[in-house]
């Protein structure tokens, strides 16, 4: 692969930026932001050619800070790739266990680490940007009373012992990312296309626009809902088909929705990613 620019959330050491690694190649040039409106903003803003956007965590559910930008933004997905995400307790050489008062994660990282750290007794645990970030800030403020949770890259990176390793509630712990861009892909393999649409508020709307696939042996992947801002208690639908945008019977389908709706967005076809469970880099 050529050696894109790729954005990732977090600082080095991310599971994101892992993500993008696996994904383009270790040649790529990964460009670390503070947040997620900062990574599609790069896009937007040709500072980055791609960026790799967490959207959804087999334990954790999904990112819906991610689903909301995807249609602020004016960005089409062009791939995917899901990780086997390990998470370890980090803290200072030579720091025992018995010696931690705090905790600090990612939100994401502390909801999959949640029955490991019911176990500790006597620590507070805090929510923070970035799992890799905790990492950083533990080492660079030399915490002696403080672990963060993050992955196995963040602890060589930030010179950090594993205190323990595999701490994820359960090990099937899969975090599956995006990768955005700002033109539409043109996969060459089997794929799926990615939609928001919103429908009007009668009874039956979202069963008739979903039916509009069901007609066509379309298979139906993934929905998830969020609000629509502006208007109270309507919902936006994020879907995921398994069918490439160019073929006749999406094709179809796609405009048999588009007369049944009152907003769509066409979020772009890419080719179904890959999953990596044994992740060495």
């Amino acid at each position: 692969m050529k050696n894109f620019r790729v954005s990732f959330q977090g600082e080095p050491g991310a599971f994101s930026e892992q993500a993008a690694l696996a994904y383009f190649g270790t040649s790529c040039a990964v460009i670390a932001r503070e947040s997620f409106f900062d990574i599609f903003s790069d896009v937007t803003s040709h500072t980055s050619d791609f960026a790799v956007v967490p959207i959804e965590n087999s334990l954790f559910g999904s990112v819906h800070q991610n689903y909301d930008l995807l249609q602020k933004f004016n960005v089409f997905i062009a791939g995917e790739i899901t990780l086997r995400v390990v998470m370890n307790l980090l803290a200072l050489p030579g720091v025992p266990l018995k010696n931690i008062r705090e905790v600090y994660s990612h939100p994401q990282a502390l909801g999959q680490s949640e029955e490991f750290l019911r176990k500790l007794k006597n620590v507070t645990i805090h929510p923070y940007y970035d799992t890799a970030g905790a990492a950083k800030m533990i080492a660079s403020e030399h915490r002696t009373d403080a672990a963060a949770i993050a992955s196995a890259r963040a602890a060589k990176h930030y010179h950090l012992h594993m205190l323990h390793t595999g701490i994820e509630t359960d090990r099937q712990n899969f975090t599956r990312f995006l990768i955005i861009t700002r033109k539409p892909a043109e996969p060459k393999r089997e794929a799926k296309t990615s939609i928001i649409f919103a429908t009007k508020n009668i009874p039956g709307s979202l069963f008739h626009s979903l039916a509009v696939f069901a007609l066509r042996n379309i298979n139906l992947l993934k929905i998830e809902s969020r609000p629509m801002v502006g208007t109270p208690w309507e919902y936006l639908f994020y879907l995921d088909i398994q069918a490439d945008a160019r073929q006749k019977e999406c094709v179809n389908a796609l405009r048999h929705l588009q007369e049944l709706t009152t907003y769509f967005k066409n979020l772009g076809s890419y080719e179904i990613g890959r999953t990596i469970s044994d992740l060495k880099l």
